[in-house]
């Protein structure tokens, strides 16, 4: 298919002051809303391993521990229309019960029904993975899916 899972089926934003964050079986995208007319002069943006810290305009937005461990050298920001800051962070561990349920470590969670909906859409997107020739950006899931949903691997084909 030629449009990527979590464009066709959307995506589960978690809320925060500063804008929000979103994640897929690979990557946590974060959203940051800064003044218009902000030059990338502007920003300052160290991602680490464990570790972001976003200052624009000598203001400090984010910076802590992250929730989980990513490979730096392939996460990236970028300045969109002077006004919104996009960061992508890859995530080392990319299974689907490998589901964030915050940002950094203890601060902006997502609440519960948020964090369900994100393990479910991650959980469709393995099965979407696992299933190519299926479309699951549409689907319900119900039942078990925490942590991924069931492990069918062990099953003969």
């Amino acid at each position: 298919m030629s449009v990527n899972f979590d464009e066709r089926s959307g995506v589960v934003p978690c809320k925060t002051p500063w804008g929000c964050w979103y994640q897929t079986m690979e990557e946590v995208f974060i959203e940051v809303q800064v003044p218009s007319g902000t030059q990338s002069r502007d920003i300052r943006c160290k991602l680490g391993i464990r570790d972001i810290a976003l200052t624009v305009r000598d203001t400090d937005i984010l910076q802590g521990r992250l929730y989980d461990s990513t490979i730096s050298d392939e996460s990236t920001w970028t300045l969109e229309d002077k006004k919104l800051i996009r960061i992508v962070l890859t995530k080392t561990n990319r299974d689907a019960g490998n589901c964030w349920s915050s940002l950094l470590e203890g601060e902006y969670s997502a609440d519960p029904w948020v964090q369900d909906e994100m393990q479910k859409k991650l959980t469709l997107e393995r099965f979407q993975r696992e299933n190519p020739g299926f479309d699951f950006s549409g689907a319900e899931i119900s039942g078990n899916y925490s942590k991924g949903g069931p492990d069918f691997s062990s099953l003969q084909k």
